[in-house]
């Protein structure tokens, strides 16, 4: 039993060691596929499901994996917190000048800039707090074959999931606009527990401890 478990240390090893020594561009989609192929079933958590909007039937569930959390939605543009160019009240109709995490200077996040994920506020539905997932935790954002490495930045409504920053959409390619932009589906999000990322605001920060998380959740799943 033992050599059998020393055999398949090693060969997990020698798989990460081979994906490390790949090309940037090829290593993240590498890692992408690997990713959602243990994200094909879901170990249910939530109690119940969320909407991706306030109008919609409620079918997105919360799932449980070894070292994470995750759930397949839409991406909606939250371009809450500081105000800048592209994140305003004149460009998006329901901008709130603030974050639920804020910086390390105690200032709110800026959508504009910093890659984030929004995680649906507290309710009996389910709290994120008691899956380990806290502010400036650590995310991996998937969407056609791409992955962005995000902190958990905000709260949003309570019964509705799917949502992330402006800098998270547009590192995805997708159009960024809080008016326009976003997908209708297809996006995959992996919340890695108990992780976090500081300051809350170094991205470079969040993709290194991202990549590691990742590699260490394919091994473990």
């Amino acid at each position: 039993m033992r050599t059998r478990t020393l055999a398949l240390a090693a060969a997990s090893g020698a798989v990460l060691l081979a994906t490390a020594a790949l090309p940037a561009t090829t290593r993240s989609v590498t890692l992408a596929a690997e990713l959602l192929a243990r994200v094909k079933t879901c170990d249910q958590i939530s109690q119940g499901r969320y909407r991706t909007d306030s109008e919609s039937a409620a079918t997105v569930a919360v799932c449980d994996m070894n070292g994470a959390v995750f759930w397949k939605a839409d991406l909606d543009i939250d371009c809450d917190g500081r105000p800048t160019t592209a994140c305003n009240r004149g460009t998006d109709r329901s901008f709130h000048g603030d974050t639920a995490f804020h910086q390390s200077d105690g200032r709110p996040l800026s959508a504009e800039k910093l890659p984030y994920v929004v995680v649906p506020g507290s309710s009996s539905i389910w709290d994120h707090g008691s899956s380990g997932i806290k502010g400036g935790g650590v995310a991996a954002v998937i969407y056609k074959g791409r992955v962005e490495y995000a902190v958990v930045g905000d709260t949003g409504p309570s019964k509705v999931i799917g949502e992330a920053s402006y800098a998270t959409a547009k590192a995805l390619g997708m159009d960024p606009d809080p008016a326009t932009g976003g997908a209708d589906s297809g996006v995959t999000y992996i919340l890695f527990k108990n992780s976090q990322v500081k300051p809350i605001e170094s991205h470079n920060a969040a993709v290194s401890l991202g990549e590691a998380l990742a590699r260490q959740f394919v091994a473990d799943n």
